[in-house]
């Protein structure tokens, strides 16, 4: 007898729970997942809202996801404080995607994602100033030192 193989990437849902019959969510504000299509495949991102029922222009599963498209280079002990505030700038995007687009990991952004990025940054006249609020606020966590993994280069 061969069993079904049940994709959970589409839903944003486990399967069932015998206990509770009901889906478990493990697509959560705060996850950090990587990109697999589109213009910023191969990037990790932070989920910062989820949309599992879809809206009205979008009919799937979707969420609002903001990450790093360049990421910080190293830093030497050598160098200059200008050299180093050169060294550690972060370019940040903001994009609604597909939950087959993505893949998440088994880590989480420790800090508060709900005022890193909303639904009005995406609108063109508001969108060059929530992606500067965007980047003060990633490079603000960054030096930091929390979440390491997520301000490191994907190496694949």
């Amino acid at each position: 007898v061969y069993k079904r193989q049940v994709s959970t990437q589409s839903t944003g849902f486990l399967p069932c729970s015998s206990a509770t019959n009901m889906p478990q969510k493990f697509l959560k504000q705060g996850k950090i997942v990587i990109v697999t299509n589109g213009q910023y495949a191969g990037r990790k991102a932070v989920i910062i809202q989820t949309f599992d029922e879809g809206s009205k222009d979008r009919p799937y599963g979707h969420a609002l996801i903001a990450g790093v498209d360049r990421h910080p280079r190293p830093i030497a002990k050598s160098m200059s404080r200008k050299h180093m505030i050169r060294k550690s700038k972060v370019k940040p995007f903001v994009q609604l995607i597909n939950y087959n687009h993505i893949m998440p990991t088994r880590y989480s952004f420790n800090s508060d994602v709900k005022g890193l990025a909303n639904l009005e940054g995406l609108r063109p006249e508001k969108r060059q100033a929530a992606r500067l609020r965007l980047k003060r606020a990633l490079q603000r966590e960054y030096r930091s030192g929390k979440n390491k993994w997520f301000f490191t280069k994907l190496r694949f």
